[in-house]
């Protein structure tokens, strides 16, 4: 019936951008980002001298540090939970969360719809990363510079996913994953637009989000099974 059966589990995520290397270059403008983030930020979040938390975290150096690590703010249990799995806050995952919270946080309360504009949010992330360790300070710190950067394509966005074989593919997935949507331990999947399902996979199959099984099973699933995976839960949900 399938012409490529192979054995899958799980899910919970996405897949994995293309990657385009280059040489080192300025992470973004952070003149320009400290416009971005007076407008997209500081209603919530407060950085620099003095900063407290507010309904979000402040954002001093929060570069290389863990997710949901402040001991004295109250986070989503699913951002606590990537953390304990090893997610930090370097350049790429603040890309991600950034560009769309809930594709790299499923279940993070942070209610931002996301910063799609790559060269704003660049320009956030080189104001933010100037609050934070500095490798003429701290040599180990995060680079200033951008040393590669992983993307998307738009034909890959653009896939048409077959539900049946998504279906089909999904069979061990469910096996963790609730058919319900139900979120007992594990995150629910059923139901998420098609286009999270299918960065979320990308993330993991590019080990930016972290899980170990999760990073092994996307490595074995194409395009067109991210596709289908992501039609099948987003029908689900429908149903």
């Amino acid at each position: 019936m399938f012409e490529k059966l192979k054995p899958l589990i799980l899910v919970g995520a996405l897949l994995a951008p293309t990657t385009v290397l280059g040489q080192a270059t300025p992470i973004g403008d952070a003149s320009a980002g400290a416009q971005v983030y007076q407008r997209e930020c500081a209603s919530c979040h407060q950085i620099g001298d003095g900063a407290e938390h507010r309904i979000g975290p402040h954002l001093n150096r929060i570069f290389d540090r863990r997710a949901g690590s402040h001991d004295d703010f109250r986070y989503s249990e699913a951002l606590v939970r990537q953390g304990r799995d090893g997610l930090f806050w370097d350049l790429a995952r603040l890309h991600a969360y950034i560009e769309n919270p809930r594709a790299l946080v499923s279940g993070t309360r942070m209610s931002y719809r996301g910063l799609r504009d790559e060269e704003r949010r660049a320009n956030l992330i080189a104001y933010m990363r100037a609050y934070s360790d500095q490798p003429q300070n701290i040599p180990e710190a995060s680079p200033t510079a951008i040393a590669r950067e992983v993307e998307l394509s738009a034909e890959t966005l653009a896939i048409e996913g077959d539900v049946e074989y998504g279906e089909f593919l999904s069979a061990e997935c469910t096996t963790c994953h609730q058919r319900s949507g139900e979120h007992s331990g594990i995150p629910g999947i059923v139901g998420w637009p098609e286009e999270d399902f299918v960065v979320a996979m990308h993330a993991y199959k590019q080990k930016l989000r972290p899980h170990e099984v999760m990073q092994s099973v996307t490595q074995r699933l194409d395009d067109e099974e991210i596709a289908a995976l992501a039609a099948f839960f987003r029908e689900l949900g429908r149903e």
